[in-house]
């Protein structure tokens, strides 16, 4: 296995050994869907999938219903769920339904929301989801490995009338840390991973494989969803000779904007949906490029159009705009104010000093905590919660039902932070002190190095709820609280 820091990762090679990696065609992605009341199964179990395609063998992961990503769930804005999930893996597992304002029961947090699901159980999820977009689900117990051996799908809710485009696309993204003969590498959970950047991996898949081309038609209208599953890699995606329109974000619409330097930039566990008028040349192929990593830019698949002649010549005259969700709107005047400072990591010179959440040890970096697997090696507002969650976790925050709140995230830190709130979605107010335009909400917000995010939501869900950083590397290893909305 090559390692990403030394690395510069190159098209088609992804450093999978000398020989490097073979192309292959995207596989299509599976979907279930079933009119109200829907009732749907779900199993989490060991399974093998061509990765990376001939010569070289199929990869052994754990994966939703045998297949890598899981299968794209779609449901029916305001109509109820209930998704029995079936665990066949060698371990305990939950599944959390990222982004989906619903009840706390619900929400897939080990010992906090739930018992986990232990082998050879089932456990029956009921909701009703409010809002329409894009938003996926993964494990929340043992989640570095679960998550980074393959358990993830995407959880698309449909606006209750279309959105004028010819297609609807997902492109779900993974990154794997993969060794020369394709196989997941072992060393989950390293001082290093944990401390620094997460688990970068040296292979990202476009849903399930390595992908050269995606079949495009110029003239056509495309909504692409976007979801970024990786455990650590923040992607930037430039879409050569193509103008992308963000028009939500994790989910909740926001005004039609084109992104700052035409860069889709994706915080792992973000979503993006971007509308793409094909205006390319018929039997043309247009690459879409991840610079994100400085001198590691490299191009995860190219828009191959059709020799065919295009489906019309303008773009089509239909509003850009999402329907609005019925999201709580908060009362800055009002608000409850709080600030939350992420501190620790190697080279940030913010060393903890707190005490551990759940009892442990005072101290700095490294200390292990009493019950737990991992090492506490970040902290917010000087405490640390280490692993998926525990029963009789305290809450670092309590606020009143009801109330707006106002959080101020600050990074002390030397790297970034995709900071996600269960539960909830945020309104996305400043950065750095300068007001954030375009309506953006999220449920996830990137953090970058010794910067600071304003954000502000109505806790009208009551219950224990996780706010964390999804480098889950970093979740694990202390850089995760509770709110408690009571």
């Amino acid at each position: 296995m090559f390692d990403f820091v030394q690395s510069a990762l190159t098209r088609r090679s992804f450093m999978l050994g000398a020989g490097g990696l073979a192309a292959t065609a995207t596989l299509p992605y599976a979907t279930y869907g079933a009119k109200s009341p829907a009732e749907l199964n779900l199993t989490a179990a060991p399974a093998r999938w061509p990765l990376v395609g001939k010569p070289h063998p199929a990869t052994d992961v754990w994966a939703y219903e045998t297949r890598i990503p899981g299968p794209a769930i779609r449901l029916q804005q305001g109509e109820p769920v209930r998704i029995t999930v079936k665990n066949e893996l060698p371990e305990d597992t939950t599944v959390h339904w990222h982004g989906t304002r619903l009840p706390n029961a619900m929400d897939g947090v080990p010992g906090l929301t739930q018992k986990p699901i232990k082998p050879g159980e089932s456990f029956t999820y009921e909701f009703t989801p409010p809002d329409a977009g894009t938003f996926w689900y993964h494990p929340h117990a043992d989640s570095l490995r679960q998550l980074g051996r393959g358990l993830a799908g995407a959880l698309i809710v449909e606006e209750r009338e279309p959105v004028a485009v010819d297609r609807d696309v997902l492109w779900v993204l993974t990154d794997w840390r993969l060794t020369s003969d394709a196989q997941i590498a072992s060393g989950f959970g390293n001082a290093m991973d944990a401390g620094m950047a997460g688990r970068i991996g040296n292979t990202v898949t476009l849903n399930g494989a390595i992908s050269t081309d995606e079949t495009v038609r110029a003239g056509e209208r495309v909504r692409l969803r976007l979801v970024n599953a990786a455990l650590a890699r923040i992607m930037a995606l430039q879409f050569e000779g193509h103008r992308p329109l963000v028009v939500a974000i994790d989910g909740q619409p926001c005004d039609p904007h084109r992104p700052e330097g035409d860069r889709v930039l994706l915080g792992p566990a973000m979503r993006v949906d971007v509308v793409l008028d094909m205006q390319g040349e018929p039997g043309h192929r247009y690459r879409v490029v991840d610079d994100f990593y400085e001198g590691r830019s490299y191009w995860l698949t190219r828009l191959a159009y059709e020799q065919k002649a295009p489906i019309r010549i303008s773009p089509l005259d239909a509003p850009l705009a999402l329907p609005a969700n019925p999201l709580p709107q908060p009362d800055l005047a009002s608000a409850e104010r709080h600030e939350l400072r992420l501190q620790g990591g190697m080279m940030g010179g913010g060393m903890m000093s707190g005490r551990m959440m759940g009892g442990g040890m005072m101290g700095g970096m490294g200390m292990d905590m009493p019950g737990m697997s991992h090492r506490a090696v970040w902290a917010i507002n000087g405490q640390s919660m280490t692993g998926d969650g525990h029963a009789g976790m305290p809450p670092l925050l309590t606020v009143r039902r009801g109330c707006s709140v106002a959080l101020t995230i600050v990074n002390e830190t030397a790297w970034w932070h995709p900071m996600h709130l269960h539960g909830h979605s945020f309104r996305i107010l400043k950065r750095n002190g300068s007001s954030i335009p375009h309506n953006l909400w999220g449920d996830t917000v990137l953090v970058p190095p010794k910067e600071r995010v304003e954000v502000a939501f109505v806790a009208d869900n009551p219950g224990d709820w996780m706010i964390h950083c999804h480098i889950t590397d970093h979740q694990v290893s202390g850089l995760m609280a509770i709110i408690r909305i009571a």
